[in-house]
Formats: C-alpha cells, sequence, structure tokens
C-alpha cells in the first residue's frame, strides 16, 4: 500500500505536468495564429471610418493580401463627425517599413458572407514609413448595402423594360403593329414563299444558261474573249517593260526624262527671270510705268467705245444714225442700176465726142 507521501508526490507531478502542458499549449496557439505571437515586436496605428462594416477587435490586417497584424479596437469617438469609428491596429515591426504614411487603409469582406477585416494598399503611397503612433488615411470600400442599394435604379429600369417588353410581346401575338402583322399575316408569308419561287427559278436558269446571267456563267465563249484580253494586257505590260512603243519609250526613255527635267528647269529659271522683271514678260510683270500706260489705255478705249454706243464721233454717226444707213443703201441701189443699164445699153453711156477747134 503506497504511503502518503507517495500519494502527494504523485498529485505533484500531475499538477506540473498539467500547467507544463497549459503553458506549451498557450504559446502553441500565440506561434500558429501567425501575426499574434507572443513575443513578436509591434507598433501600433490609428485610422478612422463612417462605418465600421462589421468590423470587431482581434480581425486580421492585411498588407497587399498578406497578413501582417490584427485589429486591437474599434470604438466611437465624438470630434470626428465625419469619420466618427476609430480603429487601432497592431503591425508586426517588420512590416513597418512597408507601409507608409499615405497608405491607405480600407474595411473589405473576405467573400460574399466573410467577415471585415483591414487591407492595407501601398501600391500609390510615396510618403516615408509609418511610426509608432501614426494615423493613416482610409477609404470605406462599397458594401452589400451599397451595391443593393445602388442596383436598384437599374433594377426598376430593368422591371420597366421587362413589362414593355411583355405589351410588345402581347401585341405581338394579337397581330398588332407591323411586327404582329409579319408574324400572324398569312398574304406576308404566301408573298415571300413567291418570291423565295422566283429566286429559285432565277438560280435554274442560271444553272441551265439560259438568259443573260445564265450565258455569263456558262458560255465559254466569255472566258475566252476575258483570256484572250488579259494575254493582250499582259503583252502591252511587257512591251511597257521592255520600253516599246510611244507609252514604253515614255517609261523607259531616259531622254525624255532629261528633257522634260531640262524644259522644268527652263521653266523654273523663266519664273524666276518674271518674278525679279527681266526680259519683256518681266518688264510687263513687274513694270508699274507700263501698267499705268495699260490702264490708261484701257481707260481710253473704253472711253471711245463708250462714245460710240452713244452715237458720238464720225464712228458713232456711222453705226448709231440711221440716215447715213439709208443714204449708203440709196448708193448702192442706185449703183446696182447704173451697172445694169450700161450692161443693157453700153453705147449710151460709153460714146466718145471728139471736136476740133
Amino acid at each position: 500500500m503506497p504511503s502518503q507521501k507517495q500519494l502527494r508526490w504523485s498529485e505533484l507531478r500531475v499538477g506540473i505536468t498539467v500547467i507544463v502542458a497549459s503553458v506549451i499549449l498557450a504559446i502553441l496557439v500565440f506561434l500558429m495564429s501567425g501575426t499574434s505571437g507572443m513575443f513578436t515586436s509591434k507598433i501600433t496605428l490609428v485610422t478612422y471610418f463612417d462605418n465600421a462594416e462589421g468590423l470587431r477587435s482581434g480581425q486580421p490586417v492585411d498588407l497587399q493580401g498578406v497578413p501582417v497584424g490584427n485589429v486591437t479596437a474599434v470604438r466611437v469617438v465624438t470630434n470626428r463627425p465625419l469619420t466618427p469609428v476609430q480603429v487601432t491596429l497592431r503591425i508586426i515591426r517588420r512590416y513597418a517599413p512597408l507601409v507608409h504614411k499615405d497608405t491607405t487603409a480600407v474595411v473589405r469582406t473576405a467573400g460574399v458572407l466573410g467577415e471585415s477585416f483591414i487591407d492595407l494598399d501601398s501600391k500609390q503611397a510615396k510618403k516615408p514609413p509609418v511610426d509608432d503612433g501614426d494615423e493613416l488615411p482610409s477609404f470605406n470600400a462599397p458594401g452589400i448595402e451599397d451595391v443593393v442599394r445602388s442596383s436598384q435604379t437599374t433594377l426598376q429600369n430593368m422591371d420597366v423594360l421587362v413589362k414593355r417588353l411583355d405589351r410588345i410581346v402581347a401585341q405581338v401575338e394579337t397581330g398588332k403593329g407591323s411586327l404582329g402583322q409579319i408574324i400572324s399575316d398569312p398574304t406576308l408569308i404566301n408573298k415571300a414563299n413567291g418570291i423565295l419561287n422566283q429566286i429559285q427559278g432565277m438560280l435554274n436558269d442560271v444553272n441551265n444558261g439560259r438568259g443573260t446571267i445564265g450565258k455569263l456563267f456558262s458560255d465559254d465563249s466569255l472566258y475566252k474573249k476575258a483570256n484572250a484580253e488579259i494575254d493582250k494586257l499582259d503583252r502591252i505590260i511587257d512591251d511597257l517593260n521592255a520600253g516599246k512603243g510611244t507609252a514604253g519609250k515614255f517609261l523607259k526613255d531616259e531622254a525624255l526624262y532629261n528633257n522634260a527635267n531640262q524644259t522644268i528647269a527652263k521653266a523654273n529659271q523663266l519664273m524666276a527671270d518674271v518674278n525679279e522683271g527681266k526680259g519683256a514678260l518681266g518688264t510687263l510683270a513687274k513694270d508699274e510705268e507700263f501698267a499705268r500706260k495699260l490702264r490708261n489705255t484701257m481707260n481710253k478705249l473704253s472711253s471711245v467705245a463708250d462714245q460710240i454706243e452713244s452715237g458720238q464721233g464720225s464712228v458713232g454717226l456711222l453705226i448709231k444714225n440711221p440716215s447715213v444707213y439709208n443714204n449708203t443703201d440709196q448708193l448702192l441701189i442706185e449703183t446696182r442700176q447704173l451697172m445694169k443699164a450700161v450692161r443693157e445699153n453700153p453705147k449710151k453711156y460709153l460714146t466718145i465726142h471728139f471736136r476740133i477747134f
């Protein structure tokens, strides 16, 4: 039978074993939590939101999707009316150089129905790394309620659209409107069948070589003529490449190119001389005295033409005075009569009398 001392010693060993096992279990729990180790050095950061979005103490804090800390406190403060929710974060110190003073803290949800957590976004951050106690800017990501609220207008519009479609389908089924008549009117189907039959007949005629289009597809002479024309065109292109004929010489003869180049050069020189006032054309284009004389001459000619038009002067009277025309016409008539009388009786007008004194 064991003594009382042995029983006490056995109870002491059991107690020591339980205490050691509890301590080891607690250490393992902290180590397995990843970012909440007992001996991990951390820094404290603060951020503010307008809504906690279900965020609670102990929720994870991620940096670009990687766990770097935990939420230690979520409370409401009175000195910030627009963002009254204060969230305190504990970040592992070795990740602190990756978190900047302008890193954005966003409340997100793990999946559709998952728990909320803090996501730190440093993609656009340019300021220095954070220090212990710094405040991070925040941004509330749209939650499920916001998505549902924003989609209500879309759902209402879809409901209106569905009702309109239902009315259109009902009108179509009753044969109303153009579409309803197209679907329900048998005459339209009969016309469509008649058109299809005519098209089928045309295709049969084409396949049988009847009609203009049928001959176009079935007659070999057209193919032969087209082939002959293509051969002629090919020979013409060969002659052009060989420099034969007028067009070939135009394309291949270097003398023609040189002559054309010289002509263009001479034309450019002529235009330059004209611009400089050289030669007759240059003088005509640049001499202001000549231009003034030419303008005076044109003015005088215009004045003379006006006087003639108004019947002034000899030429004006000749053109405008009807008596001149009448006298001239009378003179021509008398001249014709005299010529006629001379031809009829030349002795009367051509007799010569001599007298001797």
